[in-house]
C-alpha cells in the first residue's frame, strides 16, 4: 500500500521540499512586508524596532528545510545513499542559509536606517 510513498528513487521527497521551500518563501514575503510597514510607521513615532525579530526567521527556517529536503532527494537520486546525500546536503543548506541570513540582515539594517532611498543596488556590495 505504501510502497508508492516511499519510492526509490525520492521523487515525491523531491516534490515536498519544493513545495515546502515555496510555500515558506510566500509567507517569508508577506511577513517581511508587514515587519517593514511596521518599522516605517514606528520610524513616524520615534520607537525602537528589532531586525531579528522571530516571525521573520521562521519561514527563513522553513525554507531552509525545505531546500534541504529538495537538495538530499535529488542528491539520493544521484548517488543512492541517503545518508550520504543528506550529508552533503545539510552542510550545503546551513552555509548557505547563513550567509543569505547573514547578507538579508545587513540589508534590513541599512532599509531601517536610511530607508529605501539607502538601498543603492549599484554600491551593494
Amino acid at each position: 500500500m505504501y510502497s508508492n510513498l516511499f519510492a526509490q528513487p525520492p521523487y515525491l521527497l523531491l516534490l515536498f521540499g519544493l513545495l515546502i521551500s515555496v510555500t515558506c518563501g510566500v509567507a517569508f514575503q508577506k511577513v517581511l512586508k508587514q515587519t517593514v510597514q511596521q518599522w516605517y510607521k514606528a520610524a513616524d513615532e520615534g520607537s525602537e524596532t528589532n531586525v531579528d525579530a522571530l516571525s521573520v526567521f521562521i519561514p527563513f527556517l522553513g525554507i531552509c528545510g525545505g531546500i534541504f529536503a529538495f537538495l538530499a532527494a535529488g542528491l539520493e537520486i544521484v548517488i543512492n545513499s541517503w545518508k550520504l546525500s543528506g550529508a552533503i546536503a545539510l552542510p550545503l543548506t546551513i552555509v548557505t542559509g547563513r550567509l543569505v541570513w547573514s547578507q538579508l540582515k545587513v540589508l534590513l539594517v541599512k532599509l531601517q536606517e536610511g530607508g529605501s532611498q539607502a538601498l543603492d543596488l549599484d554600491n551593494i556590495f
